[in-house]
């Protein structure tokens, strides 16, 4: 297996970007600077994710394939990507923590999952995101929080809200 070929967190967070962003226009600049990544890196995470069928070269452009995407997310990313949990800290709600999820869930009581955000004013326990720059860009586009934080449900939550998350995910990915 050649190195270049594994998948790594933030090919997920490009892809769900993509998938944010519908069938608008989008370049490899306009990825990065609304992710936080370099060029090189968005351009990496897609080729990494087209040649895991991931996303695929369209007759115009490259677009997240939505059903390989979501099986991926719903039974694979939590093994990839186990969730870390940290300290309490401030930081922007995630999982069912998320202001768009939190009332679809018993757990949202608890103490909320947050990424770390020195500049937010959340207090809740520590969840490491897919990538560093996850906060910034989820402040920029609340369609791509959201699917970050359903994400995170998958990720970290219990087996109601990682159900819960599913449905969600599948009928977003369905809208793309």
């Amino acid at each position: 297996m050649r190195i270049d070929r594994v998948l790594k967190p933030q090919d997920i967070v490009v892809l769900l970007k993509l998938t944010a962003l519908g069938h608008s226009d989008w370049s490899y600049s306009l990825l990065a600077s609304e992710l936080g990544m370099s060029q090189s890196e968005v351009h990496a995470a897609i080729k990494r994710a087209t040649a895991a069928q991931l996303a695929y070269k369209g007759a115009a452009k490259i677009a997240p394939n939505t059903e390989h995407l979501f099986e991926f997310v719903a039974h694979g990313l939590k093994y990839m990507c186990a969730p870390v949990f940290g300290k309490v800290c401030t930081g922007i709600p995630t999982a069912f923590s998320a202001p768009s999820l939190r009332m679809r869930s018993p757990a949202a009581i608890k103490i909320p999952y947050v990424w770390p955000d020195p500049e937010s004013e959340v207090k809740g326990l520590s969840f490491l995101p897919l990538y560093k720059s996850v906060p910034k860009a989820a402040k920029q586009d609340n369609e791509l929080y959201i699917l970050l934080a359903l994400v995170d449900a998958i990720r970290g939550g219990c087996a109601i809200e990682q159900r819960q998350a599913k449905q969600e995910l599948a009928v977003r990915f369905k809208m793309a």
